[in-house]
């Protein structure tokens, strides 16, 4: 209606009134109907551009959107940045960053793209590295890019530098809202700093269903199962609903204290008290619960009850209660999907090859070190790492490359001199052997 009466008006040939109509048609889903208007405009500025561009980008068609950006007479920084956050937005973090390696400008708004891109994609140094970057071309980062860079300090537990950005958004007076507050806890949790983790959380004025999961999730992973059904009992006072991320926490909580009457109990009430649906993270949980408390056939038939694929996880989880309650043929189930899933991971042969060893079925180790030479399975050594002055360093199982290595390992031996003279029996039967030891 109002198209029309702009037409018979005599206005459709304004340029300003169609781009203002390309957006409308564009904001109400009709991009048939945008296009349009955009093809039969008798000249198009930039603006035009730019706005049949972010209308594209809108609606995840990247394909449309790089066309038209390759079409387009010129471009400014909007294109750019509309390119680039179109990408990262559906996590092509390729073509991403050529948008940002080819853009001769960028501002804000880049940068912040970029940043984020890398840090879900979980590539966490990279994303800080950028950040470092960022800032040596003297760009001010607002709320959004401190909430990438938290994520990618609490993904590799880069502690110092996650304190040192807080200090920032202390010092520059960025709004701690609920949902950069949200990043601060999480960060600090994963990065193993639980007290500062709660400090945040209570200094928040206002708290919604992310933060308070986040919490819950944080307190239960530092094995303080009381704190975490505690704040669970207190987000329901508050009349705070729990979604499927808190659930995770009051479930790996149970995990961890071994609660399994109460697992039991809220995994149940996800779907019959919450209307939550459970999510392959609750029937995870769920299974290393049971597999903890010996319950392996349990656990198998929830893994075989589930309404869609387990995944690696699950059954590695599964595998795992296996070997410690040396049950060899669910073990078989669980290796047999793990084959398929990951078949070049060599954790698995071992695992299985320790379970057989001790239910003193010689053959079958055998037969598991056969299928890791025919298979070309490599060993894969496992690492670690640690921040230290905002560096994070990487080692190696067996490394010896690093020039304070000999202190490390000497440091190691007292550790363990100690733990042996204070009584400490290492529990031998749950550590993983290679097959040519068995």
């Amino acid at each position: 209606m109002m198209h029309a009466n702009v037409v018979k008006l005599g206005f459709e040939s304004d340029m300003f009134v169609q781009t203002a109509f390309l957006e409308m048609y564009g904001k109400s889903g009709d991009f048939n109907a945008a296009r349009r208007v955009f093809d039969e405009m008798p000249e198009r500025d930039l603006v035009a551009y730019n706005t049949m561009l972010a209308e594209y980008v809108g609606c995840g068609d990247i394909t449309e959107a790089q066309r038209l950006f390759d079409d387009m007479p010129e471009r400014d920084l909007v294109s750019w940045n509309t390119m680039i956050n179109g990408y990262a937005t559906r996590g092509d973090l390729f073509a991403a960053r050529q948008m940002f390696d080819r853009s001769n400008e960028r501002d804000l708004i880049s940068w912040s793209s970029i940043i984020s891109a890398y840090a879900q994609c979980r590539k966490s140094s990279e994303a800080l590295r950028l950040f470092h970057e960022m800032q040596m071309h003297d760009i001010v980062p607002d709320k959004v890019t401190m909430v990438s860079v938290l994520s990618s300090c609490g993904d590799i537990g880069a502690l110092s530098m996650g304190k040192s950005i807080h200090r920032f958004i202390e010092r520059t007076g960025i709004e701690v809202d609920i949902r950069l507050g949200t990043s601060l806890i999480d960060m600090y949790s994963k990065c193993g700093d639980i007290e500062n983790s709660l400090r945040v959380f209570h200094s928040l004025p206002k708290r919604d269903a992310l933060c308070w999961s986040a919490m819950i999730v944080g307190l239960a992973n530092h094995g303080l199962s009381e704190d975490a059904f505690q704040n669970f009992y207190n987000m329901m006072k508050e009349d705070i609903q729990p979604n499927d991320v808190t659930f995770v926490g009051v479930l790996s909580a149970c995990n961890h204290a071994g609660l399994l009457g109460e697992g039991r109990a809220l995994f149940n009430s996800m779907r019959d008290v919450y209307g939550i649906n459970p999510k392959l993270e609750h029937y995870g949980c769920m299974v290393d619960l049971l597999g903890r408390s010996g319950l392996i056939e349990e656990a198998w038939r929830l893994v075989k009850s589930m309404p869609f694929e387990p995944d690696a996880i699950i059954w590695r989880s599964l595998l795992g209660a296996c070997h410690i309650h040396k049950n060899a043929y669910v073990a078989e189930e669980a290796v047999k999907n793990l084959f398929e899933l990951e078949p070049q991971v060599d954790g698995h042969y071992v695992l299985l090859s320790n379970i057989y060893a001790q239910a003193n079925q010689w053959d079958d180790v055998a037969k598991v070190r056969k299928w890791m030479r025919v298979g070309n399975i490599v060993r894969v050594p496992g690492s670690s790492s640690i921040e230290l002055e905002n560096v994070v360093y990487e080692f190696v199982t067996g490394e010896r490359s690093h020039p304070k290595s000999s202190q490390m390992y000497k440091m190691l031996e007292d550790i363990t001199d100690h733990l042996r003279n204070v009584g400490y029996r290492p529990m031998t039967g749950l550590v993983l052997q290679d097959v040519d030891d068995q």
